[in-house]
């Protein structure tokens, strides 16, 4: 191919793309997906990075936004050898986002889809590199749960695993039950497919499943609507037909249907390193030749879309080349007409050439860049005393634009002082203030003025509480939800799904609403909440949503010594949820797959959400 990009690798910015995010100059889409658009962009260094957008039906939801936030700290811990590392975000923005190092390399999915399947040296290599970028990031307590062709990259030194842990924050939304999926059905496992447990052994079924799609060049539980594919998943095995001998033993024990059956990823590099003749050493020649052309294809990088260059006023027209000292106006000066329609120095529109889109903000400092440092232009609400950006340097022969005054005018004589009248004033707001409270006093009925609060009177607060009450919301409920050891649900998941914290501080110290902890050493097994408060109902209390508002009895944990089948706990959590949890039981035998089974019936947003959660 020639020199220009190829345009399946770089597609030119449209109307509806933004021209900047965070201060980084976008300069080509690199591809959309499922919760949002990625564009190549650079760092004022040189860098080039890849900058994905949230889609606006994400970014309207208060829950995703608090778990997309989660995530994106998680994410910033992760700084591994096969992963592209997070290096700067804004998840507090109109529209949130992340940057990642750019990865000049085709996809897993498009090397297949373009070449077809790859040696089994190439496989076992990219199988122990995917191994390793999910130790780290499962190190930082993150499961990536949408692990899948499209989000592992071929660079030249081997794989990057992207995307890791973000999917977990649309988890969160009502929109994965409108339409919007979370996770690829081709890739998930059975626990994720049937029950949506995740754990750290989901993505190692999805590591069997990426190893055998790379090596036969499809999906080894075949293609078809997603109910089928999934159906599959759950009840039938693969069909491993095709495999390459050499990775029958990796790929069939990573693609258990009991997730306590699957090997480690130690074990997973191990089994790797066994199945190869040679020692795996990660190098320029793990790729088909073919394949890493595509690598050199993406090197040739568009470069970023140049800055418009200002529109001058009338001022500038008429100024010379070195500004001089404007002359004061005469006193008394008011504008013309003219003046006063001369085009001003204000920011473009949202959404014009050039506009700084909402949730604008400077990039971190790096070192000087090798290409024209952009301009950017001047945001809508300047602060004069801490400006958000330096001033740009303008090139040798560029004028200095005049200083900026509102509607372009040059600025009038001064005020003269104002005599000082402090005395006067301060004493006008002190007798105002006395006036106003002797006013008030009257007004007030005795019992209020006094702090009793007559009941027979409306008592000023309950009959204003009463009139802005709003109608409860309506039960939704979940049955036989499986809750494995150590791990918690979210009250506003739909459905709430076992997860473990994402944190790495554990479930004790986490935000689930509703956890199950097992501690290995004493035996201890606790049911309880990390974001809010539990009540256990006695035999005679009805559960419902009355109650659950009317109890007080109220702890953070409770033994499942005290709990049998049928019993309900209310659980209250910080975001305003209230939930009844009807306890089924305890199952499993081995310490790994011991889980509770509980029946949920949730009142979302039932009351205000606690303002220090």
């Amino acid at each position: 191919m020639g020199s220009a990009p190829s345009a399946d690798f770089f597609q030119p910015l449209k109307a509806d793309d933004p021209a900047v995010v965070g201060g980084y100059r976008l300069a080509a889409v690199l591809g959309a997906g499922g919760m949002g658009k990625v564009y190549l962009s650079y760092t004022p260094g040189g860098r080039p990075i890849a900058i994905k957008v949230i889609r606006p039906e994400f970014s309207e939801d208060p829950e995703f936004r608090r778990r997309f936030q989660q995530e994106v700290r998680a994410a910033e811990r992760v700084q591994g050898l096969y992963t592209a590392p997070v290096i700067d975000s804004d998840t507090e923005g109109a529209q949130p986002w992340l940057a990642t190092a750019y990865v000049p390399g085709p996809s897993l999915a498009h090397a297949v889809a373009r070449h077809g399947a790859l040696p089994v040296r190439s496989v076992l290599l990219l199988t122990v590199g995917v191994a390793e970028a999910l130790h780290v990031i499962h190190g930082a307590g993150i499961v990536h749960r949408d692990l899948k062709p499209a989000n592992v990259l071929l660079a030249s030194d081997g794989p990057r695993v992207i995307d890791f842990g973000i999917a977990r924050a649309a988890d969160s939304t009502a929109l994965t039950s409108t339409g919007v999926s979370v996770g690829t059905p081709a890739f998930m496992a059975p626990e994720q497919a049937s029950a949506g447990t995740v754990t750290p052994a989901t993505d190692v079924f999805a590591l069997g499943q990426i190893a055998a799609f790379t090596a036969i060049g499809s999906s080894v539980f075949g293609d078809g609507p997603s109910h089928a594919v999934l159906y599959r998943i759950v009840h039938e095995d693969p069909d491993l037909s095709a495999l390459p001998e050499e990775l029958r033993p990796v790929v069939t024990r990573c693609l258990s249907r009991d997730p306590a059956d699957r090997p480690t990823l130690t074990e997973i590099i191990e089994l790797c390193n066994a199945a190869s003749e040679d020692p795996l050493r990660q190098g320029e020649d793990w790729l088909p030749r073919a394949v890493a052309g595509s690598i050199t294809e993406r090197l040739r990088l568009p470069a970023p879309a140049p800055t418009p260059a200002p529109i001058p006023t009338p001022t500038e027209v008429s100024a010379p080349q070195s500004p001089a000292p404007a002359a004061p106006a005469a006193p008394g000066y008011a504008p013309t007409v003219a003046a006063a329609a001369a085009p001003t120095q204000t920011a473009p529109a949202p959404g014009a050439p050039g506009a700084v889109p909402p949730g604008y903000r400077t990039p971190p400092p790096y070192a000087q860049p090798s290409y024209p440092q952009p301009s950017y232009p001047q945001p809508q609400h300047p602060q004069p005393q801490h400006p958000p950006y330096a001033q740009p340097a303008y090139a040798p022969g560029h004028r200095t634009p005049p200083p900026f005054h509102a509607q372009g005018f040059a600025p009038g004589p001064p005020a003269p002082p104002r005599p000082k009248r402090t005395g006067l004033i301060v004493i006008g707001a002190v007798a105002a203030a006395v006036i106003g409270l002797v006013v008030l006093g009257s007004l007030l009925p005795d019992g209020s003025a006094k702090g009793g609060g007559d009941k027979a009177s409306g008592g000023g607060s309950a009959s204003s509480g009463a009139a802005q009450k709003r109608p409860d919301p309506q039960p939704v409920s979940y049955q036989g939800i499986e809750v494995p050891q150590n791990h918690q649900l979210m009250f506003a998941d739909n459905p709430p799904r076992p997860a473990e914290e994402p944190t790495g501080a554990g479930v004790l110290y986490g935000h689930g609403d509703l956890f199950y902890y097992r501690d290995t050493m004493f035996g201890d097994e606790k049911f309880g909440t990390a974001n809010g408060k539990l009540v256990l109902l006695n035999n005679s209390e009805k559960g419902s949503l009355e109650t659950c508002r009317a109890v007080t009895r109220f702890t953070e944990k409770i033994g499942l010594d005290q709990l049998t089948d049928g019993s309900q706990v209310c659980v209250l959590s910080k975001a305003g949820h209230i939930t009844l949890a009807t306890f089924r039981g305890r199952s499993g035998v081995k310490e790994e797959t011991r889980f509770i089974t509980v029946d949920l019936t949730v009142w979302r947003n039932a009351e205000a959400a606690a303002k220090n959660q």
